[in-house]
């Protein structure tokens, strides 16, 4: 039953227009949501880790702290390698987004 509503719900989604980025000059960022074990030795490396890359914990739970961070894809995959993957309880990630730099605007 709730297979059938999300797929219903994904059709709903209109593409109006695609564009490759990658053909001129542009921004590309991507957000990831890691939840992140808080307590022991993990709860001041993860606060540690989060300031270095520059991170936001955006949730404090008893165990976990939730991570938001942004950026390119390869300082979030250099962020899960950072640290201690027995640490990871869940990541979520929306894939890259972009937008062209200076007078390149997407006309629709």
């Amino acid at each position: 039953q709730s297979t059938w509503v999300i797929k219903q719900l994904n059709k709903l989604i209109d593409v109006v227009k695609v564009l490759d980025l990658n053909d001129g000059k542009h921004i590309e960022r991507e957000l990831m949501l890691v939840k992140v074990k808080a307590t022991g030795v993990y709860k001041d490396e993860m606060k540690r880790m989060s300031d270095i890359f520059r991170g936001r914990i955006i949730d404090v739970a008893d165990n976990s702290y939730t991570i938001e961070l942004t950026g390119s894809c390869s300082k979030l995959d250099a962020f899960i390698e950072a640290i201690d993957r027995s640490a990871i309880l869940e990541t979520v990630r929306t894939g890259a987004s972009g937008i062209g730099r200076g007078d390149r605007i997407l006309k629709v």
